[in-house]
């Protein structure tokens, strides 16, 4: 079950239904595996709970680190960035989306450098910095169309890259009057 209706246009934010996240919560309880944790991860964040999200996201972090492969190691940094973003801690966020981002090029994993993309992208979004989005969007969806990505993701980004040129111009035109 998709827990994703959609994303703001305005903020790029996860469109949910906050009754289904909280009952897949409640579902989940205090489970450890690391699918649980990066699920109770984002169902916190996308509730507003951040400081319990924080707190689950660096236990996230711990276990991926200790228990994970590499590639659960940078999904788990990835959340963790988000979480940071919506806390309003930018420039951390960005820079571990970069880290992430650049590892998993380095790696060949197109599928998880364009998540960290994506990501970075709405993270230079909030910062009202629309062009740095814009591009990272756009890289984002580069690795996403070398990839067998789904529809849907594919739409995102396409939504983002949209929401990212018309911010653009927005900021443009108010400047020029």
């Amino acid at each position: 079950m998709s827990y994703i209706h959609g994303y703001d246009p305005v903020t790029l934010r996860e469109v949910v239904n906050p009754r289904d996240c909280r009952e897949r919560l409640d579902e989940l309880g205090d489970q450890r595996s690391l699918p649980a944790l990066l699920e109770r991860v984002w169902l916190l964040k996308v509730l507003d709970r951040l400081d319990d999200a924080l707190e689950i996201a660096d236990q996230t972090v711990r276990t991926a680190r200790m228990a994970g492969t590499r590639k659960d190691l940078l999904r788990a940094r990835i959340l963790h960035a988000t979480v940071l973003q919506f806390r309003g801690s930018l420039a951390a966020a960005a820079q571990e989306l970069t880290t992430c981002a650049l590892e998993a090029e380095g790696a060949g994993w197109a599928s998880i450098a364009a998540f960290a993309y994506q990501h970075r992208g709405k993270v230079h979004y909030d910062a009202g910095d629309f062009d740095a989005a814009r591009a990272d969007f756009k890289r984002a969806l580069f690795a996403r169309q070398s990839t067998a990505t789904p529809d849907d993701q594919l739409e995102s980004t396409l939504l983002a890259i949209d929401a990212a040129e018309r911010r653009r111009a927005e900021a443009g035109a108010a400047v020029a009057s």
